[in-house]
């Protein structure tokens, strides 16, 4: 998997500050474990510290090298609060329910992430999505540049029988369940991002329809073509199809023949789906009938990076989104000093 091994060496050449919300799940232990072992990144784990430590013990874990933040008595926590009261004060929190709410270990971890205790965090083995994101939105907010946070998984394929070999970004996935034209090209200006992050490759975006070039009349069709157009606006340089189907997406042969004057040219890195419908069975028919490796969902669009993981993730998958969360951090940063 050399796009996600590239991860991992960035990550190494330059670890970030991860904060992880679920220390006690072993899971996240073994992952935090490996991360700081392989110096991917520094990790600071948030919740419990005797918990975690009697989980650690448990497992023959090495905790060294990792600091913690435990909310029940860490000198941080009154800042910590303030810092939240000031963001939800408008929504009529109390400085009494922000204090009440820091001390949950998932919007701890964000509020290290937005007081820049730490640089990015990854939650989601044990919480829900709905949670995770809800939670990155509202503490750490969205980045200026975009109108919503929108998910994206890193697609691996790399076996033998893949004909098409590589990295790719697929996004929407899991997150927008119907955008708008005007949505559905800031999804694809956050995923052609998160291509040259990531993939560390310029993006060649393909804007997914069942029409190419217009080969279809109906609204869906309208709005991808529309959305296509506002990325053209903005990125006047971006290589970018659409309305494209998804053969003359990937396959050169056959842009050649149904869009000639492509700019993807059946080399796409980047695939937006239409809605979150499409998004999720195609990524899905991708992993379990086309034996890719989806890594995610990740979230693109916040202010700094804050990413979701499956419940039903492994050590392994943890360890690849912290990896990707070190990389994010980076590209956060140089974000915020070219403004």
């Amino acid at each position: 998997m050399r796009a996600l091994t590239r991860i991992i060496e960035q990550a190494r050449h330059a670890p970030a500050r991860i904060a992880l919300s679920e220390g006690e799940d072993p899971r996240v232990l073994d992952a935090a474990v490996r991360a700081t072992r392989e110096g991917i990144a520094r990790i600071i784990l948030v919740g419990d510290r005797t918990a975690i430590e009697t989980q650690a013990r448990q497992r023959g874990l090495d905790l060294s090298g990792i600091d913690f933040h435990d909310p029940a008595d860490a000198p941080l926590q009154a800042e910590l609060a303030e810092a939240l009261f000031e963001l939800r004060r408008h929504k009529g929190m109390t400085q009494e329910q922000a204090a009440s709410a820091a001390r949950d270990p998932l919007v701890c971890a964000n509020l290290l992430v937005k007081t820049g205790r730490a640089d990015g965090t990854v939650s989601g083995a044990v919480r829900t999505t709905a949670d995770v994101v809800r939670t990155a939105i509202q503490v750490i907010g969205v980045q200026p540049s975009f109108k919503l946070v929108s998910s994206f998984f890193l697609m691996m394929l790399c076996e033998p029988f893949h004909s098409l070999k590589g990295g790719l970004i697929f996004s929407d996935c899991g997150l927008v369940v119907d955008p708008s034209a005007s949505e559905l090209a800031d999804i694809a200006l956050a995923a052609a991002d998160s291509a040259r992050q990531l993939l560390m490759e310029e993006p060649r975006v393909a804007m997914l329809s069942f029409s190419t070039n217009g080969s279809a009349k109906h609204a869906a069709v309208d709005k991808v073509a529309q959305a296509a157009a506002q990325v053209k606006a903005q990125r006047p340089n971006l290589a970018i199809d659409g309305d494209v189907q998804l053969d003359a997406a990937i396959v050169a042969e056959i842009a050649n023949r149904k869009l000639p004057d492509s700019q993807v040219k059946g080399k796409a890195n980047v695939l937006i789906f239409p809605n979150l419908e499409a998004g999720n069975i195609g990524y899905k028919l991708a992993e379990r009938v086309g034996g890719a490796v989806a890594i995610g969902p990740l979230l693109q669009g916040l202010a700094k990076p804050a990413n979701d993981l499956s419940r039903g993730c492994s050590a392994d998958d943890v360890f690849h989104v912290i990896a990707v969360t070190v990389v994010q951090a980076h590209a956060a940063r140089e974000t915020a000093t070219a403004s």
